[in-house]
């Protein structure tokens, strides 16, 4: 592990350049006019797995983008095989206005790298390739056998890494699955996370009048598709934050009493996400903690609307159609499909009239929650012990790898989320950065996980 680690500080700066090249790819998967820059990153990742000593590596097409797979199993047969997954596609950067700085032009400021994947989740894979390479660099194997799988397609809720994964899941056996692409529990506090929300996205299309209309000649005749719905909308939550889609609620697990005092023993976070987010006040579900709120309970959102004019000054005009985009995150004891059809249904039933609307599903996954009995992660939390000096915690994270619940009923392994990310770090968001102090922890952790296992 020493020759390792002064491998991997001799080659730090050579190593951030890599990660630079890697970040300047406009890896956007919901953006079809990135189709070509999510080919061009995977061919990316197959040669920076080549160059690290990776055995077989490939690039392998899905209906949509492409994974890439990698191992090196010099190990042999008795000894225990990591699978690492991770993904390489990133969110839109829009607003664009609202960055400091060129969201694929890398920037080093106070120590943190600005660029759209730096945090989600292009760095966080990296490190773990980074991690290898220095191993085999310095002492020519592994004391493990170790397999990779990086997609181009978690943030549009992975809809063809569920098959892949069914039929190649003789391919990905393994006893453990590592991944990182969570949050630690704040600045110097490392974290295992236990948990993860599920997702259900949805749009509603709302149409009206054949076509906009003068608001003088028509306004209070006829019904004005914006405000319709906003009607619609304010439908489905009440003031206090409470969802009002009739059985939203429905079948959620509880916690067990562990799991209750272990999330309690962490304080509320309400005052620490007041100042992280700006705000006087926080608002949501009543009865529950911030952490709860985002930890163990689902959520409905509206995550844009729009309709009517858009540009400077004013149009006067009554819109002719409306649309507003949905997510739902989901806990245990929730489906994603079974929410989207009491959504579709709450539509029905509340749809004002002199509008009609159509719905279209978009991303889901399945939320996850493990028992933290097995062995990996006794080793994972004396690894970050290691680095951190300071005792791990125990979350549940608010986000969705959805994924993550299929590699649990295919492959039957234990899952060890374990991150290196920051809360405060902007990912889906302008602006977003990794704290390069966490990079290089990050990197020795993994380490000393290894060492650990």
């Amino acid at each position: 592990m020493e020759q390792a680690l002064t491998y991997l500080q001799q080659h730090r700066e050579e190593h951030l350049q890599e990660l630079n090249d890697f970040l300047k790819l406009k890896s956007v998967s919901s953006l079809s006019e990135h189709k070509q820059d999510l080919r061009d990153t995977a061919q990316w990742l197959k040669e920076a797995f080549h160059r690290a000593g990776l055995e077989t590596v490939e690039v392998i097409e899905t209906a949509k983008h492409p994974v890439v797979y990698a191992e090196w199993l010099g190990a042999g047969p008795e000894a225990k095989t990591i699978l690492v997954y991770g993904h390489y596609d990133v969110q839109p950067v829009d607003p664009l206005h609202l960055w400091e700085t060129e969201p694929f032009e890398p920037t080093i400021r106070d120590n943190k790298l600005y660029a759209r994947g730096a945090s989600d989740d292009k760095g966080q894979t990296f490190m773990h390739v980074k991690a290898v390479e220095a191993m085999l660099k310095t002492e020519g194997k592994l004391p493990f056998n170790v397999k990779f799988l990086v997609e181009g397609e978690e943030e549009i809720g992975s809809p063809n890494l569920d098959t892949f994964v069914e039929q190649e899941k003789d391919r990905l056996a393994a006893d453990v699955l590592i991944i990182s692409d969570t949050p630690m529990l704040e600045k110097g506090k490392p974290a295992i996370c236990t948990g993860l929300r599920g997702l259900a996205a949805i749009e509603l299309k709302l149409k009206g009048t054949k076509g906009d209309l003068h608001s003088g000649l028509y306004g209070g005749a006829v019904q004005n598709s914006l405000h319709a719905l906003v009607q619609l909308l304010g439908t489905m939550r009440n003031d206090s934050g409470k969802i009002m889609v009739e059985g939203f609620y429905d079948g959620i697990e509880e916690l067990s009493t562990e799991e209750k005092e272990s999330i309690a023993a962490l304080g509320s976070g309400d005052d620490s996400m007041k100042a992280e987010v700006g705000v006087d006040e926080l608002f949501g579900e009543p009865g529950y903690t911030a952490r709860e709120r985002t930890w163990i309970r689902p959520t409905l959102e509206i995550n844009g609307l729009f309709g009517g004019f858009q540009g400077e000054g004013v149009k006067t005009v009554i819109p002719a159609e409306a649309t507003a985009k949905i997510t739902c995150r989901l806990v245990p004891g929730q489906d994603p499909i079974d929410i989207l059809e009491k959504i579709e249904a709450h539509v029905k039933a509340n749809t004002p009239p002199g509008v009609t609307v159509e719905t279209e599903r978009h991303d889901t996954g399945k939320p996850f929650a493990a028992p933290v009995t097995d062995e990996a992660f006794a080793a994972a939390a004396r690894a970050y012990e290691r680095v951190y000096h300071t005792e791990v915690a125990y979350t549940r994270m608010g986000g969705s790898i959805p994924v993550v619940e299929t590699f649990d009923t295919q492959l039957h392994i234990p899952i060890v989320l374990m991150g290196f990310g920051l809360p405060s770090e902007n990912f889906h968001a302008p602006n977003e950065h990794f704290h390069l102090e966490n990079y290089d922890k990050g990197l020795e952790t993994i380490l000393a996980f290894w060492d650990e296992l």
